[in-house]
C-alpha cells in the first residue's frame, strides 16, 4: 500500500508519519511539503490514500494558503474520481467552497480535524482507505455558486470595489449587486434587519463568510 502524506509543518508530517506507519507497518509512505511536490509524486505513482492538510505553499519558499490547498484537491477530486483522500486541517471549514465536489466524488473521502484523537484519525483513514466517506464535518445547505465566492475574494481579500469587481469578472455592476444579494441571503442578511441594529451589511457579511470558511 502507498500513501502520499501531504503538509508543509514538519512536527506534524513526522507525527502523522510515525502514526501512519505504526498502523500500516507495510506501507510505503511518501512524504511531500508543496503543492508542485505532490504532483510529481501524483503523476508517477499510484495512491491508496492522499493523506493532506489545507493550508500548504506552492512551491518551497513561497507562503502556505488554505486556497492553495483547496485548489490542489479540488483538481484532484476532477482528475481522479477514484482516489481515496483524506483532508486533516484546522481549517476544515473552508472545505464547504467545493462541498459540490466532494459530495459527488466516487472515492473515499474523509475529513480530520487536527485536534481529532489518535484513534478517531486512524478511524478516519480507515474509512478513506475502504472508500468510505465521512464528510458530516462540512457545514450542509451551505453552498455558494463559483461566482459568489469570487465576488466575496474579490472584495475581501483584495479589497476591490464593485466596480473592479465587475470589470475583472467582465460582468455589469448590476449582476455584482445581484451576487451581493443572493449571497447574503445564503448567509442569512437582510437588509432591514441590518438597519434595525444599525449594523453595516457588507462588514456582516465579511465576519459571517469568514466564520462559515467561505474566505480566507
Amino acid at each position: 500500500m502507498k500513501i502520499l502524506l501531504i503538509d508543509d509543518h514538519q512536527l506534524i508530517l513526522t507525527g502523522t508519519f510515525n502514526l501512519l506507519q505504526q498502523q500500516y507497518p507495510k506501507a510505503d509512505i511518501v512524504k511531500v511539503k508543496t503543492v508542485y511536490d505532490a504532483l510529481e509524486e501524483i503523476a508517477t505513482s499510484s495512491f491508496e490514500l492522499i493523506f493532506m492538510d489545507l493550508s500548504i505553499p506552492e512551491k518551497a519558499g513561497t507562503i502556505a494558503q488554505i486556497d492553495t490547498g483547496i485548489n490542489l484537491l479540488q483538481k484532484l477530486l476532477q482528475k481522479y474520481p477514484q482516489q481515496n483522500f483524506l483532508v486533516q486541517s484546522s481549517y476544515v471549514k473552508a472545505l464547504v467552497r467545493i462541498k459540490y465536489e466532494i459530495d459527488e466524488h466516487q472515492g473515499g473521502f474523509a475529513i480530520a480535524d487536527k485536534g481529532l484523537s489518535e484513534q478517531e484519525m486512524l478511524t478516519r483513514v480507515y474509512i478513506a482507505i475502504q472508500g468510505a466517506t465521512h464528510t458530516q464535518d462540512i457545514k450542509n445547505g451551505l453552498e455558494l455558486k463559483p461566482e459568489w465566492l469570487e465576488v466575496l475574494k474579490l472584495a475581501f481579500e483584495k479589497g476591490l470595489t464593485d466596480k473592479l469587481i465587475s470589470e475583472q469578472m467582465y460582468r455589469s455592476e448590476r449582476a455584482v449587486r445581484t451576487y451581493w444579494t443572493k449571497i447574503q441571503d445564503v448567509l442569512g442578511l437582510y437588509p432591514e434587519d441590518c438597519k434595525k441594529q444599525g449594523k453595516n451589511i457588507r462588514i456582516q457579511t465579511e465576519i459571517l463568510a469568514r466564520k462559515e470558511g467561505l474566505i480566507d
